[in-house]
């Protein structure tokens, strides 16, 4: 699939991943000002006369899940009007290496100014998106959900949950104000867990949700006694106690798993009967995609 002349970086969204618009121009504008700093990109300034026109191929250098190319393409349209960009992939397309995801024409001094950032993007974003589809491809076949977390790149969390969209994944919560997440130091100082969720009830909507992470089987077992609860996080516990705790709930609430999720303990938690696990590691301890910029002389 090729897309020509390619002016609307939303063009290449995943198409079940919404990225905000507003993300992606405040995420271009701070990058390329980090990078090209108060005297611009003096290299390229000092070496290639401003007629001289470019073409360059953006190349995956291994196989994965590319994610990040409406920033790309962001990137070098604000640096240059005169940029023309074709698209052969879109964001969440598997690729193999050596695969051609975008070719980029235009001003060299435009191209070779963005090739650092419009990289960094997609190396970063492409990197969560492939390990999302790596967990997700062995949790196997179940019901199970896997989501990302709250740990992200400070700056970037819109970005990389984005990512794990492309890469399969669900999010969870995208801050502390978009739903009730009772951890253990909340449990700590609120004084025990019927105190904690009876507060919590009492004070959100009809339409809040709540969800309240325990550390042992009898705490899941106080929790379902309150009844106030809508999800349950089981955090830290092995597979034999996810089962037990599977059959002690028997779908009274939803129940996630979190805590050291890795890829080789995906498909035994799976199997348990969980709805849902949450692993940071998708976004906070993904390898960067290989990906180049080569220029096509």
């Amino acid at each position: 699939m090729s897309i020509s002349d390619v002016l609307n970086p939303a063009d290449l969204m995943h198409p079940d991943a919404f990225l905000s618009p507003l993300a992606i121009d405040d995420a271009v504008a701070r990058a390329l000002a980090e990078d090209l700093g108060r005297g611009g990109d003096v290299t390229s300034v000092a070496t290639i006369p401003p007629a001289v026109h470019a073409h360059a191929i953006l190349v995956a250098r291994q196989a994965g899940v590319i994610a990040g190319l409406p920033l790309a393409v962001a990137v070098f349209q604000r640096l240059s009007p005169d940029i023309n960009i074709q698209a052969h992939v879109h964001d969440g397309n598997a690729v193999a290496k050596g695969v051609h995801v975008l070719t980029i024409s235009g001003p060299a001094r435009a191209v070779l100014a963005g090739e650092r950032t419009a990289l960094n993007f997609v190396g970063r974003l492409s990197g969560i998106a492939t390990l999302t589809s790596d967990y997700i491809r062995h949790a196997g076949v179940t019901k199970m959900r896997v989501c990302d977390t709250r740990k992200t790149t400070p700056g970037l969390r819109a970005l990389e949950k984005y990512a794990v969209r492309c890469g399969g994944g669900f999010n969870h919560r995208f801050g502390l104000d978009d739903a009730v997440l009772i951890k253990d130091n909340h449990i700590a100082v609120a004084g025990g867990v019927k105190p904690v969720l009876e507060r919590a009830r009492a004070h959100v909507g009809h339409l809040v949700k709540i969800e309240i992470e325990v550390d042992t089987l009898d705490q899941l077992r106080e929790v379902l006694a309150t009844g106030l609860a809508d999800v349950v996080m089981l955090d830290n516990m092995d597979i034999p106690t996810l089962r037990e705790a599977v059959a002690i709930t028997n779908g009274r609430v939803v129940l996630e798993v979190s805590g050291g999720i890795t890829l080789a303990s995906m498909g035994e938690i799976a199997k348990t009967g969980v709805d849902y696990v949450s692993a940071g590691a998708l976004t906070h301890s993904a390898p960067n995609f290989d990906v180049a910029l080569d220029i096509d002389a």
